[in-house]
């Protein structure tokens, strides 16, 4: 089994709840679905910080979208809603 620590927190009442249904619906232990949540919530914001990151560091360089770079996806994809 992975090693793992206990984290305790508050939860409003709606809340707890909603994961206990959840839980049940899902046949997981109310531990596992918040541990899963926490996991995916994580991950996400990972992903989104070092991509910010990056678009900074290409903004330093003066790496920017020029106007007909943006024009050509702009028409790329009003054409595919049409």
């Amino acid at each position: 089994m992975p090693e793992s620590s206990v984290l305790t927190l508050r939860l409003n009442p709606r809340l707890k709840k909603q994961l206990e249904r959840l839980s049940k619906a899902m046949n997981r232990t109310r531990s596992f679905v918040a541990a899963e949540a926490i996991r995916e919530y994580v991950a996400l914001n990972e992903w989104q910080i070092e991509e910010v990151k990056k678009a900074l560091a290409e903004a330093d360089r003066s790496e920017f979208a020029t106007d007909k770079n943006v024009a050509e996806v702009v028409d790329k994809w009003t054409r595919r809603a049409h």
